[in-house]
């Protein structure tokens, strides 16, 4: 299991340096769009659908599992923080399992949508030019996809306390580094 946690770190790894990437690239985009707009008089054909269906789905929806994998989403724990640690472990553990279900019915529909757009050719008309976007609309069962192979991994992990593989933040109590603890005996 702890190798299957190493090769879910790494596709998380790769598919947010496409994230990053796709920001690099629209910004760049856009840059050069500004630019031949207000000094040649010439903007880039296009470039609100390129930005609106590609770059900015590509970055919002491929990320999706590293922020899982680091546990970076947003919580709110307003009653869970009074709660025993051990009942806190628990809801977090079948709360993955909750999760995973609702995100893999989310990648089947998007699949089926993007199977829809695909078949029609989907397309954006700017201007003069007719952009095809059919292909972006896949970009939203990968990203979730991945999002539900990591929940339903951590919550197979959670159940038979496995050792995790992924390379999220949070130290184990038996990987705490040797230093940490040289620190707090200091104090």
């Amino acid at each position: 299991m702890y190798a299957l946690g190493r090769w879910l770190s790494k596709i998380t790894n790769l598919m947010t340096v496409i994230g990053g990437l796709a920001i690099a690239l629209m910004m760049l985009h856009v840059t050069f769009d500004v630019i031949g707009r207000y000094v040649f008089g010439t903007p880039i054909p296009g470039t609100i659908t390129i930005v609106s269906h590609y770059y900015m789905i590509v970055a919002a929806f491929v990320p999706l599992a590293y922020a899982e994998q680091k546990n970076a989403h947003i919580t709110v724990e307003v009653v869970t923080e009074r709660l025993p640690q051990i009942v806190q472990k628990h809801l977090e553990g079948w709360a993955l399992a909750f999760s995973g279900v609702v995100f893999s019915f989310l990648a089947v529909r998007t699949w089926g949508e993007a199977l829809s757009k695909h078949a029609i050719n989907a397309s954006v008309v700017q201007g003069d030019a007719s952009i095809a976007v059919w292909q972006t609309y896949f970009v939203l069962p990968v990203g979730i996809g991945l999002m539900t192979l990591v929940l339903f991994y951590k919550f197979i992990v959670y159940l038979f306390g496995l050792k995790s593989g992924l390379d999220d933040e949070r130290a184990q109590p038996d990987e705490m580094p040797i230093a940490s603890s040289h620190h707090s005996d200091a104090n």
